[in-house]
């Protein structure tokens, strides 16, 4: 049977109804998502001038901080537009368009915080085969699985929703189009392509989960054979990892590991991985490393110095 669709408008509900309300999120977001982009763009442009953050840690933290800032960009814009604005619209192809990159980032970063914690466990558990192991041809490598990974993962979660038919009704109860709220709204029973949604997600996150505790569970066992200043410094690099990996698997998991519903406290809890997670980050690898902080310094000073 063909797909039909008379459906080429979508209407998003938005994140409140209270114009007052919406005007004061802007208020809030706007300088959230100029944070998360001025902050990554920070970390970006200090590993890639500063010559001692060239490690494979400071490798991969700037392509996170790249994929932090397109993630957030994906969502954020349209949703800090729609705030100023009484009727929230966007094309079916523009929120296809939009789900696929939101999946896409979404997967990238989330295989990139699992190459990371690989590579503290290389770097903690063997440390004289380091540089070895993760030379730049294998982080460059890794890299590339990671955007590769979240390629494949959309371009199923994408081929799975084209095939819906939508005859209306047209209106979406989120602030960005996703699938769940999509498939709502789909004129035919969307129960066997939630299921594969599931699967393709939750298998993914499974995964990624036992990766990520199983490399930290060796890595803290490993640390009883190191000094206590060892210990120490290896557990300021890795907290900083584990928060930014907590603060991103936890709202997620619970939106996408429970079955699927319309509550307002899915919204909210989606502000806080588009919007919180990716101003966040920055911050918690920044504050938390000396290196990093360092190196910003230096940095300043010296467009102070040349711009006298």
């Amino acid at each position: 049977m063909a797909r039909v669709n008379n459906v080429t408008e979508l209407i998003l509900t938005g994140l409140f109804w209270n114009p007052e309300v919406q005007r004061a999120c802007f208020v809030v977001f706007l300088p959230a998502y100029m944070a998360t982009v001025v902050g990554n763009g920070l970390i970006m442009l200090t590993v890639s001038i500063s010559k001692s953050l060239h490690s494979p840690m400071y490798f991969l933290l700037s392509y996170l901080s790249l994929v932090e800032i397109s993630y957030s960009s994906t969502i954020v814009p349209k949703f800090l537009s729609d705030l100023l604005t009484k009727i929230k619209t966007i094309s079916l192809e523009g929120c296809l368009a939009q789900i696929f990159f939101f999946h896409f980032l979404g997967v990238t970063e989330t295989l990139l915080l699992v190459v990371m914690a690989y590579d503290r466990y290389v770097a903690i558990c063997k440390p004289l085969h380091y540089m070895t192991i993760m030379s730049r041809t294998v982080c460059y490598l890794l890299v590339a699985a990671s955007w590769l990974g979240g390629l494949i993962h959309s371009v199923v979660q994408i081929l799975v929703t084209v095939q819906l038919p939508f005859c209306g009704p047209n209106i979406i109860d989120h602030y960005f189009c996703d699938l769940h709220p999509l498939f709502k709204i789909a004129c035919t029973d969307t129960f066997v392509q939630g299921i594969i949604v599931l699967v393709n997600s939750g298998l993914l996150s499974i995964i990624s989960l036992i990766i990520l505790i199983s490399s930290y569970i060796v890595i803290l066992v490993n640390l009883r054979n190191h000094s206590a200043e060892g210990r120490r410094k290896a557990l300021s690099t890795c907290a900083s990892h584990i928060t930014v990996v907590i603060l991103f698997f936890g709202p997620a998991t619970f939106l996408y590991m429970r079955p699927s519903s319309t509550y307002f406290e899915d919204k909210l809890v989606a502000i806080f991985y588009t919007v919180i997670t990716p101003m966040l980050s920055p911050m918690i690898y920044t504050l938390r490393n000396a290196e990093v902080k360092n190196a910003m310094r230096r940095l300043w000073c010296r467009k102070g110095i040349s711009g006298e």
